[in-house]
């Protein structure tokens, strides 16, 4: 795995666990949504980059549902 690959994936990392934090929180509507959203953008972009087809569906779905939130929370 190449440099660039590590950096997006563990910012995507970063991002998701940002998220559980502010879930764990309690009522941080847009900024946990923003933050997962943020995070599958990253984990698509890695997964595709490295040809995960497993982690592209997954995080395709995810998208859509982070999406429906956004939409949502706003």
């Amino acid at each position: 795995m190449n440099k660039t690959n590590d950096i997006i994936q563990w910012a995507g990392v970063l991002f998701i666990v940002l998220g559980h934090s502010l879930n764990a929180m309690g009522n941080m509507d847009p900024y946990n949504i923003i933050a997962f959203t943020f995070g599958t953008i990253l984990f698509l972009t890695w997964a595709y980059l490295v040809r995960n087809t497993a982690q592209v569906v997954v995080n395709a779905v995810a998208m859509l549902i982070c999406g429906l939130g956004l939409y949502r929370a706003f």
